[in-house]
């Protein structure tokens, strides 16, 4: 006969009872109701502070949207939009056509970007509640810093597209030469002569352009123009001198832009938040969003402490088989999962109707660009805020199919009861740490961090620095801002690297003897003429100096000081903390002393070291700037000792430079042979000097991007420093743009 069972014992029965009493179901009800929606409110929460709160959500919603691009392509040249260009940009002296064209000198990408980030920035402010009230307002000092350069871009540009015609009579080409310095004061196409001149002729037309320069400048400025007149370059010599003229449109026009757009803009800011109210956009919604979003940290700091307080309390009193609290523990976390997921699905679906109309007023393109910005915002949201519910969501259903194998096999009944405590115990602390974290995370990780940019571009990060193209200035330290004789490039070299060239190729030099002068000028690439020419000129003009410079063949004829000029490039680069930028150095001095002035700069820091093995593959951008090893330095003749100052010509290979005419242009290996892993086109023309008008050809964006694909398929490597002379002409950066947005990793 069987053993009748044992009675339960009288603790045992209050135990039971205790749990079934009506006021504990009704409490364990309230519990699961608040682990739902703490779970929602986590998710949303996190959704809003991962995306709405997050500097990298909006910088990922512009870039995916091309918004940078399509404001210089789109918005900045519609016609509709040309009253905001006059009024910020077009009281230059110069046409609203040059306004247009030169949109990227006064306003360059970098610049942009940082203005937004800063809007962002104080639009988040906001938004978390640091700040009381909406404040948007544009520092424009970068713009008015910029002014002059979009002067001196279009002198350069108006001396340049000038005619050439012969002209014998020097009396006629000296009138020709004062109505030129009218025309180019007031901002007209001037018609310019292009003569021989004799020693003589040279210093009476000299004469004419510097009386109109004032007394102060004259001596700086007569050997730039001197020289440039000696070989027939009008344009160089008008280049020169336009922005000294006193009194005149080109004189002071950028100083009257600059006093009117402080003016118009408050001191240079300009209150976007005031403007935008008076236009008609109101910031209502904003205001009622910000109720919300200050309170967010707070939220999910309570929803966390709740909902883990809800789950203890479920953990301690709920179901009598730990393996059932487990299972009704799975079906909250799902429920509250697949809840957020709904929400975020009817969010998606609304999304169209929440969308906010810009005015009428508006130029089409802007429209445009701000309702498919809002659109991807929208969507990317949505997109972070499913991606929270599949936390709760898969972990609810992992708890159920932990639970559900648990009761089925019969391998779990033979673990010892503290053991199987222990498991279901850990088991549900895990899950619910991950159900609390895991909604703050996971829309982090959904739409990114920050975004870091290389050379102005997310995707440049992925290329390696042997795959990317980068404007080069060829030599770059001879501009007319620095008053070399005869230059090459119009602004200094901090301007070059604002305005995009990302390489710079230098000659480095101690100051020459007199008697010296003769033997380095037939290693420039002056002709016999101007030779003979500035070997008259440079004595008088520029008397010895000791130290490092960086001149141009000769020193007299004009010279930066080599560490001075590194230090300001440093600077630059402390500035632009994602660009990357390469030196390739015509050096005649020691390996020792160029090591000792860029230690002397405080650029070691930022120096990269190439691997030894020149076939070897280079780091991403990407990775460069994440080490912070964002400058590359070569030497033309030299390499080393310092181990981050290597030969060019073992890691690169180059095209011919002495070409005189456009049509000459090849891709026939020069220095460096051939099969090497980084490719330098030159670019330029050399008659009797840099052609300052040729290159007005030469750089556009077409004929480059057809003579580097040329090169490309004939030297079966990719194109990686394009050396222009004067790159503010033409649209050089331009096509490195395009050969950029053509290349793979």
């Amino acid at each position: 006969m069987a053993t009748p069972r044992a009675e339960r014992s009288p603790a045992a029965t209050q135990v039971i009872d205790w749990r079934r009493a009506r006021l504990l179901r009704g409490a364990r009800i309230m519990a699961g109701v608040l682990v739902v929606l703490c779970v929602i409110v986590l998710a949303s929460a996190g959704t809003v502070r991962a995306t709405v709160l997050s500097r990298g959500f909006y910088q990922g919603v512009l870039d995916e949207e091309r918004a940078y691009d399509r404001l210089y392509d789109e918005v900045l040249v519609d016609p509709e939009s040309q009253p905001v260009a006059r009024s910020l940009l077009a009281r230059l002296p110069v046409p609203e056509a040059v306004v247009t064209a030169n949109l990227k000198t006064v306003l360059p990408p970098a610049t942009v970007r940082e203005l937004t980030d800063s809007q962002v920035a104080a639009l988040l402010s906001y938004l978390r509640g640091d700040t009381e009230a909406l404040s948007l307002s544009v520092d424009l000092t970068p713009v008015l810093a910029n002014l002059n350069d979009l002067l001196q871009v279009h002198l350069g540009g108006l001396a340049s597209g000038a005619g050439e015609r012969s002209e014998a009579d020097l009396d006629a080409a000296l009138k020709d030469l004062d109505d030129a310095l009218d025309d180019l004061a007031a901002g007209r196409k001037p018609d310019l002569p292009r003569v021989e001149l004799s020693d003589r002729d040279a210093e009476d037309a000299s004469r004419l352009l510097l009386s109109s320069v004032p007394k102060s400048e004259r001596d700086t400025l007569r050997p730039q123009v001197e020289g440039a007149l000696a070989v027939g370059d009008v344009a160089t010599a008008l280049a020169a001198v336009g922005p000294h003229l006193p009194g005149t449109t080109a004189g002071e026009g950028d100083s009257r832009a600059s006093l009117d757009l402080i003016r118009i803009t408050d001191g240079g800011r300009w209150n976007i938040a005031e403007d935008l109210q008076n236009s008609g956009v109101g910031t209502g919604p904003l205001e009622r969003a910000r109720g919300f979003t200050h309170l967010t940290l707070q939220v999910q700091v309570v929803a966390a402490v709740t909902g883990a307080t809800a789950v203890a309390f479920l953990w301690l009193f709920g179901a009598r088989r730990r393996v059932h609290r487990l299972r009704n523990l799975g079906t909250l976390l799902t429920t509250g999962g697949a809840l957020t997921g709904l929400l975020f699905l009817l969010a998606r679906w609304r999304a169209d109707s929440w969308v906010w109309t810009p005015p009428g007023s508006w130029p089409p393109s802007l429209a445009h660009l701000v309702s498919d910005l809002e659109r991807t915002g929208a969507r990317s949201f949505t997109e972070a805020g499913l991606f929270a519910a599949l936390t709760p969501l898969s972990a609810g259903l992992l708890l159920l199919a932990v639970s559900a194998l648990w009761e089925r096999r019969a391998a779990s009944r033979r673990l010892a009861p503290r053991t199987r405590r222990l498991l279901l115990g850990g088991v549900g602390a895990a899950v619910t740490t991950t159900t609390v974290l895991g909604p703050v995370l996971v829309p982090t990780a959904a739409t990114g961090s920050t975004r870091v940019y290389c050379n102005g571009s997310a995707e440049l990060c992925d290329l390696r620095y042997d795959q990317a193209a980068y404007l080069a200035t060829h030599n770059s330290m001879s501009s007319t801002t620095d008053k070399f004789i005869s230059p090459l490039q119009d602004a200094d070299i901090t301007t070059q690297l604002d305005n995009g060239a990302r390489a710079l190729l230098v000659d480095t030099h101690t100051w020459e003897r007199k008697d010296e002068i003769a033997e380095r000028l037939k290693l420039s690439e002056y002709a016999p003429d101007m030779r003979k020419r500035i070997t008259g000129l440079i004595d008088e003009a520029s008397p010895a100096r000791p130290g490092l410079w960086l001149c141009h063949a000769i020193c007299r004829a004009g010279a930066v000081p080599l560490v001075e000029t590194l230090s300001e490039v440093g600077e630059w680069l402390d500035d632009n903390p994602g660009e990357v930028v390469t030196m390739i150095i015509q050096d005649r001095i020691s390996g020792d002393q160029t090591a000792s002035a860029f230690r002397e700069a405080d650029l070691e820091r930022l120096l990269y070291t190439p691997a030894s093995d020149p076939g070897a593959n280079w780091p991403t951008l990407g990775q460069m700037v994440e080490d912070n090893s964002r400058l590359v330095v070569f030497a033309e003749n030299g390499s080393g000792p310092a181990p981050w100052y290597r030969n060019f010509y073992q890691y690169g290979m180059e095209t011919p430079y002495a070409f005189k005419e456009p049509g000459q242009m090849s891709c026939v290996p020069h220095r460096g042979g051939r099969n090497k892993k980084l490719f330098l086109l030159n670019h330029f023309i050399t008659h009797g000097g840099g052609s300052r008008i040729d290159a007005g050809e030469v750089n556009s964006r077409g004929f480059v991007l057809d003579r580097a694909r040329r090169c490309e398929a004939e030297r079966q490597q990719p194109v990686n420093f394009v050396a222009v002379d004067f790159a503010n002409l033409g649209s050089a950066r331009a096509a490195v743009d395009a050969l950029n947005a053509a290349r793979t990793p």
